[in-house]
């Protein structure tokens, strides 16, 4: 039966019954994730809003915020293969991919094999992706947009789902190779990995000094999580706020027809605005949340929600910027405040 007083009429009963169930999934994840998380509650809710909307996440902290830990974590609580990267400056695109290995069979042939990389799993942690250089990051990169790679001219299908979570260090900077800002547009989200509050540090010394960790649950499977990835995208929004989202992105942008879009204050403060990528993702954020809080509709909030993670890294501030210290995210919230008012 349902309970939740949002109309209905855009969705089959089936499709009710889906974000009943991808509600109460959502739950049991946060629920495992609490057993060895302390808080960082919106970034495991930004995570999952990535991975039902089939989009790829770069989380962004100083070390020892538990990314690594979160997302190794997170693989437990899905019944999915997962691998992790280490990423390093002698990495190379083969170490990623796999490649072509000449064995030698019981009757003395020797034929070449394909040995898949760690590209191949369902969920991929890419630590420290800023530490390769510009080729690895390209094999990477291209395998998360079209999810194959291509190895001595022979194009290979990575596996349904496929879900890339990457790490990056914002502080340390030296022997990095930064992502140039095309590339971060491959990202879904650019996610925020705060410190703790003084409460939450606390229990997180008291949870981390013993001898025991606790064990994890699976909650979900590959076949459900394809279920809800499939329902996110049949999920209904209003026209109003697709046109919403439109405007918000236009509205970053200072080159197009003159900057006619952007308001006077953003001008001198940003030198390349977000693309027609950034409304996609801001409508199955959009999606998606609401799937994953159990409304039968996209709302204004769900837009508003994703908007900083979907924007943030899209927008290239300029000099003026940084030396008033207004960030990038700083600039999509006040777009927000003034177009939503």
């Amino acid at each position: 039966m349902v309970t939740n007083s949002t109309p209905t009429a855009n969705l089959s009963d089936d499709d009710v019954e889906v974000v009943q169930q991808i509600q109460a999934a959502y739950k049991r994840l946060k629920n495992e994730l609490a057993k060895v998380i302390v808080g960082q509650e919106q970034v495991i809710e930004q995570i999952a809003i990535c991975l039902f909307a089939r989009g790829h996440s770069l989380l962004m902290g100083v070390p020892g915020l538990a990314k690594t830990l979160l997302i190794r974590r997170l693989a437990e609580t899905l019944s999915l293969d997962f691998s992790r990267i280490q990423f390093t400056p002698d990495l190379m695109p083969m170490d990623i991919t796999g490649t072509d290995i000449l064995q030698q069979s019981s009757d003395g042939r020797r034929d070449f094999e394909f040995v898949k990389g760690p590209v191949f799993s369902n969920i991929v942690l890419a630590d420290e992706i800023n530490r390769a250089p510009a080729k690895t990051q390209a094999a990477m990169l291209e395998a998360m947009q079209e999810q194959r790679v291509t190895v001595v001219g022979k194009s290979m299908k990575l596996p349904d789902p496929f879900f890339v979570l990457a790490t990056q260090n914002p502080v340390e900077q030296e022997g990095t190779y930064p992502l140039p800002e095309a590339q971060l547009d491959r990202f879904m989200f650019l996610i925020d990995v705060c410190y703790p509050s003084r409460d939450e540090e606390v229990d997180i010394a008291l949870r981390t000094t013993v001898e025991e960790f606790a064990t994890l649950d699976s909650v979900l499977t590959a076949e459900e999580v394809m279920k809800f990835q499939a329902l996110v995208r049949r999920m209904p929004i209003p026209r109003h706020l697709v046109e919403f989202a439109v405007d918000l992105t236009r509205q970053t942008r200072t080159t197009e027809d003159g900057g006619h879009h952007a308001p006077d204050w953003l001008k001198p403060l940003v030198a390349w605005g977000a693309g027609p990528r950034a409304v996609q993702y801001l409508v199955l954020g959009a999606k998606s949340r609401a799937a994953l809080h159990g409304n039968f509709m996209v709302r204004m909030e769900d837009i508003v929600e994703v908007a900083v993670p979907v924007l943030s890294h899209r927008i290239l501030t300029t000099f003026n910027a940084q030396s008033e210290g207004f960030s990038s995210g700083d600039i999509v919230r006040r777009l927000i405040k003034e177009t939503n008012a």
